[in-house]
């Protein structure tokens, strides 16, 4: 069951922010027609965000379903931009990491605070190939549970991408002639299942 994020089920807003380099790295959900995984953390190098980043990281480089869905993964933090180039070089992160100093980012996607109120909140955002947020996980505690959502949920876009590519490769039957649909040619009798 989706999270009650208010933005899940709308289009994911585009953002442009400065990466690890300083340059502006704009994110436009739906552009490239692959789903992207929005991960806000809160603090660049700590040891929750540190292990979270290199889980989505390994995620890129060993998991086949992040190959195959050719998902695109970004962190964002409100860390400044020497600091993200320093925690991308140290853990050598594969993807894009963000800088949010002012905050546009977390408003632009409703991520508050977690901890009572103590810390920036961590929360994963999935965004589907056409650029519509499907699920957002809130849990700033539970680094662990991010790769295991986003996992999740790329089966499920995978499964809907297959189901769609199928239906449009077999469109049902068109009438014959007579007004009524022609029944498929079987190959192999039909099998029932016996108790």
């Amino acid at each position: 069951m989706p999270s009650s994020h208010p933005l899940v089920g709308k289009p994911a807003p585009a953002i442009s922010l400065p990466d690890a380099n300083g340059n502006t790295f704009t994110v436009t959900p739906g552009a490239n027609g692959v789903p992207i995984v929005l991960f806000f953390y809160p603090k660049s190098g700590s040891f929750g965000c540190t292990k979270e980043a290199c889980q989505f990281r390994d995620a890129l480089a060993e998991k086949d379903l992040f190959k195959r869905t050719k998902v695109e993964i970004v962190g964002i933090s409100p860390d400044p931009v020497e600091k993200q180039k320093a925690f991308v070089e140290k853990e050598k992160l594969t993807y894009p990491v963000l800088s949010d100093s002012n905050g546009e980012a977390r408003k632009a996607y409703s991520v508050g605070k977690g901890l009572l109120g103590f810390v920036d909140a961590r929360v994963t955002f999935v965004i589907d190939s056409k650029g519509v947020v499907r699920d957002a996980l809130d849990a700033t505690m539970n680094y662990n549970a991010h790769l295991k959502f986003v996992t999740k949920w790329l089966d499920k876009l995978e499964a809907e991408d297959k189901k769609a590519a199928e239906a449009t490769i077999d469109p049902a039957p068109a009438p014959a002639a007579g007004g009524e649909a022609e029944a498929p040619a079987t190959t192999a009798p039909a099998v029932t299942a016996s108790a």
